[in-house]
């Protein structure tokens, strides 16, 4: 296993559908590699991507 993939990765890409159901796509260590992941979804169709550090929920 990678040392990347058994590190804590902190921040969370959580898309939101129409219906409100929240779903955990991807992880990662930094809050700005998450954001750059969100905003690239965010263009590709509906759903609301949102960036959310572990253990909490904005």
């Amino acid at each position: 296993m990678s040392e990347r993939a058994t590190a804590v990765q902190p921040w969370l890409v959580i898309r939101q559908d129409g219906n409100g159901n929240r779903y955990r796509v991807a992880s990662y260590p930094t809050r700005a590699e998450a954001e750059r992941v969100a905003a690239r979804l965010d263009g590709q169709g509906p759903g609301l991507y949102a960036v959310e550090r572990l253990g909490r929920r904005s």
